[in-house]
């Protein structure tokens, strides 16, 4: 085996090899202990036997349970998106403003949220709702978990527009300002449809984020899906089987979710290859003639 150097490092000697191999054994051991000892834990207590998984059979389970939790989830996620997604356009698109006052309040608005919690978040907005009764005593719990999301994601996709805007090239701004385009104009028909492009992955890892975290509503009594699995296996007693049936639809959310937002980047980034390029200027006419200039040559 030649001893070959790598770009990044130099390729480990027969020592250092017989090290590591060690080392992932004594590891692979290890594990593999840890994880006889927790089977042990739960075989003794009965959380591996079949019949824990029974419920999941009985439609019961289902529509009292596990469905409005998902429904509970899918709504709250979905507000929230939508509301961080604007509150952030706006937050974003304020900070680069050439107004002192503007940039700075937007700055304090999204720094601000961006170190608070979004459980703190969740549970001032519950308090306050309830306090002063600004929604319905049904909807507080829906209420303070998206205005705690919206608050909290929001601040961070202004970050990601601030910064997706400003990755875009400064001639763009300057050749369209001197075309006699307003601040607004620029804005909406030239940076912001250019930089979408670039800020979706950005964007598609903050909305997997706004529905994972959807499930700390559990703590101020919003129906979603890790309260009712909770609450399922309380009453069956199968927790383990209960937590495990929400992580996989937790990640077939997700994995949805992630799926839609990359088949839509890959649209618009297909989109701008198949559009038109610029515009090319018209050939020269020989007919018409500048004084001092011969417009025929290349």
């Amino acid at each position: 085996m030649s001893n070959r150097a790598t770009v990044l490092y130099d390729a480990p000697g027969p020592r250092a090899r017989n090290l590591y191999r060690f080392a992932s054994l004594v590891v692979a051991a290890l594990m593999v202990a840890i994880g006889y000892v927790i089977y042990r834990a739960l075989d003794e207590k009965g959380q591996l036997t079949a019949a824990k998984w029974d419920p999941f059979l009985e439609s019961t389970s289902w529509t009292t349970y596990l469905i409005p939790g998902i429904r509970g989830t899918l709504i709250a996620a979905a507000m929230s998106i939508v509301f961080a997604l604007i509150l952030g356009s706006a937050l974003g698109i304020g900070r680069l403003s050439e107004h002192n006052i503007i940039r700075k309040i937007c700055g304090v608005i999204v720094e601000l949220f961006r170190a608070v919690p979004v459980l703190i978040l969740m549970i001032f907005s519950y308090q306050v709702f309830a306090e002063y009764e600004v929604f319905k005593s049904k909807y507080l719990a829906l209420a303070a978990v998206v205005v705690g999301l919206t608050l909290y994601n929001g601040s961070v996709i202004a970050e990601i527009v601030r910064a997706g805007i400003n990755s875009l090239p400064r001639g763009q701004s300057e050749a369209a300002k001197a075309l006699g385009m307003r601040k607004t104009q620029i804005m909406v028909t030239i940076l912001l449809p250019q930089a979408v492009t670039a800020m979706l992955p950005a964007l598609i890892s903050q909305m997997v984020v706004a529905l994972k975290d959807s499930a700390l509503g559990y703590l101020i009594g919003y129906v979603e899906l890790v309260r009712q699995a909770q609450q399922l296996g309380t009453f069956y007693g199968n927790f383990l089987p209960a937590l495990i049936v929400v992580a996989a639809i937790m990640i077939a959310l997700n994995s949805a979710l992630t799926f839609l937002a990359t088949k839509v980047e890959k649209r618009l980034r297909s989109g701008k290859r198949k559009g038109k390029g610029p515009i090319a200027a018209p050939p020269a006419d020989p007919a018409v003639s500048v004084p001092g200039m011969d417009l025929t040559k290349p």
